[in-house]
């Protein structure tokens, strides 16, 4: 693969961590819907950063924490990339309470409570971002990353064929839970450069 040089500029990354914040503002408008709570939203951390340094990109997990994760890779518009929804394991149990799951959580369990709330974070926000850049994405199935791991066990670098990343992260918490979970929205490296163009026509106007 040739090499691609890749960049973003200050006016890019405010510009990039503003499209996150209005798309993580629309999927957590749809959780507290489903859920009837209050979503608690910090502003997403924008980054252009090497694959290898992925870990340190999740701020908002302690790597000492027991998690469990769930990757959805997406497409559209010559812009690929990978979701991860990664879930402090304190959170599953008033997660399931709130989606009135039974008590007892096996693991075929946890899985379907993962893979559902996957499926509104990721899918909500895809949407709120491609809204904004004009991009439609298709969305791969959802595969499990790990149950109950420590985060270096649950993130392989390895699979990765890009050495750098546009990563948005995204810490989304819950009032009056102990609810916790990290997506991170991974841009291969050869999609910067679109994207980067998409956004310079948003700067211009």
């Amino acid at each position: 693969m040739n090499k691609v040089n890749v960049s973003i500029s200050e006016d890019q990354r405010d510009c990039y961590q503003e499209i996150a914040n209005i798309a993580m503002g629309q999927a957590a408008a749809l959780l507290a819907k489903l859920l009837d709570v209050k979503v608690i939203l910090p502003i997403p951390v924008v980054n252009l950063i090497e694959v290898n340094e992925l870990r340190m990109a999740l701020s908002g997990i302690e790597a000492s924490d027991k998690v469990s994760g769930v990757c959805q890779g997406f497409i559209g518009n010559r812009i690929s990339g990978e979701a991860l929804l990664i879930f402090n394991d304190a959170s599953l149990g008033d997660i399931s309470q709130l989606l009135k799951y039974p008590d007892e959580l096996d693991t075929s369990v946890e899985l379907e409570l993962l893979m559902d709330v996957a499926n509104i974070l990721i899918g909500a926000c895809l949407r709120g971002i491609g809204s904004q850049l004009d991009v439609t994405f298709s969305q791969g199935h959802p595969v499990v990353l790990g149950q109950h791991v420590n985060l270096p066990e649950l993130i392989s670098t390895n699979h990765y064929r890009w050495s750098k990343t546009l990563a948005i992260e995204i810490n989304y918490k819950i009032e009056g839970y102990n609810i916790n979970c990290d997506l991170l929205l991974l841009f291969a490296e050869d999609a910067i450069n679109v994207l980067n163009n998409k956004v310079n026509y948003l700067l211009e106007d």
